[in-house]
Formats: C-alpha cells, sequence, structure tokens
C-alpha cells in the first residue's frame, strides 16, 4: 500500500527514520494514525513503536528537529513530543499480561508482532515502518484492511481473553461502531457480551470519555443500540437503561422511550456539535420511569417528568463524572424547559407566554428550540406537519416579543439596591418580595417594561407592605 505524507508529517518521519536507521533500531506507525489514513480521516497523533528504546529515539528526533525536548513518560516507557500541532508518542514494542482484577498490565519489551497482538482490534493492529531498508513497507497481521472493507469491528485474537484482559476496549469497541457506522463481528459481539460485568473494574472516568465520544458520534443510536443490546447500558446508566420497555394495560401502551430518546438524539445531532445539547437530549426524557402512571381514561402518563428530569440531573452527572459547572446547569435547564414550548403550541400563545419563556430561558432559547424540535418523532406523517406549523408559530411570536421586550437579556429595571435605597430598609424578605412581584407583573404584561413604570409599581407595593418612601 502507497502512503503519502503532509510536509509536517514528512517532516517528523525522516527525522525518525534518519535517528532510527543511526541507532540501528526499527520504527513503526502504528494504530490509530495507520486507520484514520486509509479512511481519510484528519488525525493530529502520531503513534510510533520502536522496537528498542523509545525514549532515546524521542530525544534524539527532538533535537534533530531543534524542538523541546520531550516529555517522558518512565514509568510506561513511553514519550511525546509536540511538533507543529502534531501530538506524535514514542512507545518501545512490548508484551503485556494482566492480573484478573485489574486493568493495568505487567509489561515486558518485545517484538513489532508482539505488540500488534496485544492491540484492541484489526483495524489498530496495522503498521507502516519508517526504517531500515524496507521503509514504507505495510504490515497488517490480523487482515485489518478486510474488516475495513467489510465495515467491521473485531478484535486479533480471543475476544474474551481481549476484554476480559482490558475491559474497556468493549466500550471502545462500541464507540468505534458507533463513529465509524461499522458493524461488531459476531464473535467479538459475544464477547462483550460474555465479559460485560468486568466493565465495574474500570473507573467511571474513561468509561465516560467513551460515552462522551459515542454521544458526538455523527449517528449516536448506533452506540446506544450497542450498548442496549450488548448488556454495557445497564451496568453503566441503568437510569437511561431504565427508558427501556414498553407497558400495557387495557390494551394501550406507550411508546419505548430509550428509542425515543436515541431518535432525539439523533435528531439533535443532525443540526448541533455541541456535546452538551445532545447530552441534554439523551436527558430530557430521564425522568419518565419514575413518573409514568396509568389512567384508565388517559392512559400511560409522565406528568411532572420534566422536574423530576431536572432534579436528577445533578446527580447523574455527578456519578458519572461529569462537570457540575455552567454545562450541568445548562443540560439542566433544557431538560426542565424542553416541554415549555410544546405547551404553547396546544394553546393560544399570549405574549406572557412568550415573554416567560424567553426570560426562563435566556440565551439559551435557539438550543431549547433545537432540542423541542427534535423530540417531534411521530411517524404519523400529518401530525408531524401540524407540530412543526405549530412551532414555527412559536418561533415567529418569539422573535416579535424578543423585538418588542429584549427578553433574552433582560433584568427587571428596578434592583435590590433601590428598593431598599427608596424605603430605607436593610435586606430583608420584603426587598425580595417587592422585587419578585415587579418581575412577575411585567412578565405577566400588568406593567409595562419600562423603569418609570416598574418604580411606580414600587411604590405602589411599598404603601400595600406599610413602607415609606424615604423624604
Amino acid at each position: 500500500m502507497d502512503f503519502t505524507f503532509n510536509i509536517k508529517e514528512q517532516a517528523i518521519i525522516d527525522a525518525i527514520r534518519a535517528v532510527a536507521d543511526e541507532l540501528k533500531v526499527d520504527a513503526y506507525l502504528v494504530g490509530g494514525y495507520v486507520r484514520d489514513r486509509i479512511l481519510n480521516r484528519s488525525t493530529q497523533d502520531l503513534d510510533v513503536v520502536v522496537v528498542g528504546d523509545a525514549i532515546s529515539l524521542s530525544e534524539m528526533v527532538a533535537k534533530k528537529l531543534n524542538i523541546k525536548r520531550p516529555t517522558i513518560f518512565k514509568r510506561y516507557g513511553t514519550s511525546m513530543i509536540l511538533y507543529k500541532g502534531l501530538d506524535v508518542e514514542f512507545v518501545g514494542a512490548r508484551k503485556e499480561s494482566y492480573s484478573p482484577d485489574s486493568r493495568k498490565p505487567s509489561v515486558v519489551p518485545g517484538t513489532l508482532e508482539d505488540d500488534q497482538k496485544r492491540r484492541d482490534f484489526t483495524i489498530n493492529a496495522m503498521a507502516i515502518k519508517v526504517s531500515g531498508s524496507d521503509y514504507g513497507s505495510f504490515l497488517d497481521p490480523f487482515d485489518g484492511m478486510k474488516d475495513i472493507d467489510e465495515r467491521l469491528i473485531r478484535t486479533p485474537g480471543d475476544p474474551d481473553i481481549t476484554f476480559s484482559d482490558d475491559p474497556l476496549r468493549m466500550m471502545r469497541a462500541v464507540r468505534f461502531a458507533s463513529q465509524l457506522d461499522y458493524d461488531i463481528e459476531p464473535i467479538t459481539f459475544g464477547g462483550i457480551e460474555r465479559n460485560a460485568e468486568r466493565i465495574k473494574i474500570i473507573s467511571q472516568e474513561r468509561i465516560t470519555t467513551e460515552l462522551n465520544k459515542i454521544i458526538l458520534s455523527p449517528i449516536p443510536s448506533i452506540g446506544w443500540r450497542l450498548l442496549l443490546t450488548t448488556g454495557l447500558c445497564k451496568l453503566i446508566f441503568p437510569e437511561f437503561y431504565a427508558l427501556k420497555g414498553v407497558d400495557y394495560l387495557d390494551g394501550k401502551g406507550h411508546k419505548d422511550n430509550y428509542f425515543h430518546t436515541i431518535e432525539v438524539l439523533d435528531n439533535v445531532s443532525r443540526v448541533s456539535t455541541d456535546l452538551w445539547l445532545r447530552w441534554a437530549a439523551v436527558m430530557h426524557d430521564i425522568g419518565k420511569p419514575r413518573t409514568k402512571r396509568f389512567d384508565k381514561k388517559a392512559g400511560w402518563t409522565f406528568h411532572g417528568h420534566d422536574a423530576v428530569g431536572a432534579n436528577m440531573t445533578p446527580k447523574i452527572f455527578r456519578k458519572l463524572k461529569l462537570p457540575l459547572d455552567d454545562k450541568m446547569k445548562y443540560v439542566q435547564k433544557l431538560v426542565r424547559l424542553h416541554l415549555r414550548p410544546i405547551s404553547l403550541t396546544k394553546e393560544d400563545i399570549s405574549d406572557s407566554a412568550i415573554r416567560r419563556l424567553l426570560f426562563d430561558a435566556g440565551e439559551d432559547i435557539e438550543d431549547l428550540m433545537a432540542l423541542c424540535q427534535a423530540d417531534i418523532t411521530t411517524k404519523n406523517a400529518a401530525k408531524m406537519q401540524r407540530f412543526h406549523a405549530n412551532y414555527e408559530l412559536v418561533k415567529q411570536k418569539m422573535i416579535e416579543v424578543e423585538e418588542q421586550d429584549k427578553m433574552r437579556s433582560w433584568q427587571p429595571p428596578v434592583s435590590g439596591e433601590e428598593i431598599m435605597e427608596t424605603f430605607g430598609i436593610p435586606p430583608s424578605r420584603q426587598v425580595g418580595d417587592i422585587k419578585l412581584a415587579i418581575r412577575e407583573a411585567i412578565l405577566d404584561g400588568h406593567v409595562p417594561n419600562e423603569p418609570i413604570a416598574a418604580k411606580k409599581y414600587m411604590l405602589k407595593l411599598g404603601q400595600e407592605m406599610g413602607l415609606s418612601p424615604k423624604a
């Protein structure tokens, strides 16, 4: 196979070749870089396997390129250099063995063949030699090219050993299948099913890293279907797994909220690559299992699942080791508000209802509307057309109210400090009550959204509370 490299890559490879030949060792490009070059995917990471002292070679390469010395990880026998935006990692060829209760291997030096055998999947076990007289030769001992042609994820050896040794590879199998739209080869799939429980020895941070990559896939539902069918979802995200299934009573059933949710996620993914908007899609119905009720007249209901889901969000983010900062609050907000635009399409749309939605959503209103439109998954063409038409009405009404009231960045025109100064009172519940009443009156349209009218209303409220303005 003929490989061509860009100018930056060629400069690195030329330096590696010169140093490797000087040291009389063999060096190979391996793994994800080779795979992505074959697939015409851009990559900024180069992995180099050296049959010999990888750290010494990397130090000499850095010197030859006149760049900073490598970052060295002596414990792992690896080093890394950064060259014009490319991350180049050097590692000595090695053999690995594992103990049953850990994914940290015992490592000893080995051959290139040993190194390729320890790799997770055949598509990651290909290599290009970048040293010696056979420079440029392509080594594919496990038919990775065949699996690329057949769009398969397959382990180089016995999948039970591969996944038992390092259970994170099960998540990586799902992730690669989701990113590349590949199938998991049946024997490999069976290995995941049999070893799924081993995922419990993996740290939550590493599991969540793979989960985020699945969510960021072009079609995330591919990964979520595999998480379900392999048995991994139940183990790593039981709250999401609880969405699965359909119950029937008196001949009435509800939709399977697992498959509905991953369809919503796919819909969002068509319009946004933002991880946290996609997480909002994952979480939007997470409260449904806890709110599911059956009513003989109404059938199955999930009243309040928006509020319950919003309350669940911080706990789930904490458990999954996701950030608890503004990103969590953003997802929580969208989960809490995701039914609001839907409710507006079912009634006459008042300015006050739109005003409140704009105020509550703030700068995230476009993302909220994208989520709500993605939530339309009916297969009834007439309903689909009607729902989308109603959303267009809501959007148009939002534009009109926003232009009129500037609600998106709105703050009540009377501050707490001004209330205290006007009535000569200290911080107190009265101050909060007056400020809240002014805000509610403006949102409801009873008081114009302007300082003079708001201050006049403030004085009226103060008088009703027995407060007098300072002289």
